[in-house]
């Protein structure tokens, strides 16, 4: 048995839970998540946790068990407390600020950037060189702060570029004089 996929997940208070056909959906105070399900995967819901079980034991039912037990909680926790990626910009010049909706980046570039988000993520920039990137989907919040990240990834030498504000940049030796 896996041993993510056999912990129950408790539904919290404010959170509704259905099942239609091989669809789950989750509706919380944040807003509403779909996922469609493997049929190789049941999904149960009874008396306030949800339960993910698998009909063989081959390795790959016990990768999607694990996986879609990962899944859903993430998608319980998203309409609850919702997910939060920061970026922080590192160079002289380089700053960001939202336009109607839009995220406009000046990065060193001869033109600014600008990135429109999906509906359902909100980018808000605290100071000119921070950027939170927030959302329900912890799939879709990750992989927006990564394309965002793309545009102007920190290079190893001065760290300039958009970096995750917990992301470690190695720093390499520049040039040295010579005799």
């Amino acid at each position: 048995m896996s041993r993510v996929g056999k912990k129950p997940i408790k539904i919290p208070t404010g959170v509704q839970v259905g099942i239609e056909g091989s669809r789950l959906k989750i509706k919380g105070p944040k807003g509403e998540l779909q996922r469609d399900l493997d049929s190789r995967l049941s999904v149960a819901v009874n008396d306030g946790t949800v339960t993910v079980s698998r009909s063989g034991d081959e390795k790959f039912f016990r990768a999607l068990h694990g996986l879609y037990r990962s899944l859903i909680n993430n998608m319980v926790v998203g309409v609850t407390q919702g997910y939060v990626k920061k970026l922080e910009i590192v160079g002289v010049g380089f700053k960001a600020e939202m336009k109607n909706k839009r995220l406009a980046l000046q990065i060193g570039y001869s033109h600014p950037i600008v990135f429109v988000p999906p509906p359902e993520i909100d980018i808000a920039c605290e100071n000119p060189t921070s950027i939170a990137v927030s959302g329900t989907d912890k799939e879709l919040v990750g992989q927006i702060a990564a394309k965002i990240r793309e545009f102007r990834p920190p290079e190893p030498y001065k760290g300039k570029g958009i970096k995750y504000v917990d992301e470690v940049v190695r720093r390499k030796a520049g040039k040295t004089a010579g005799s």
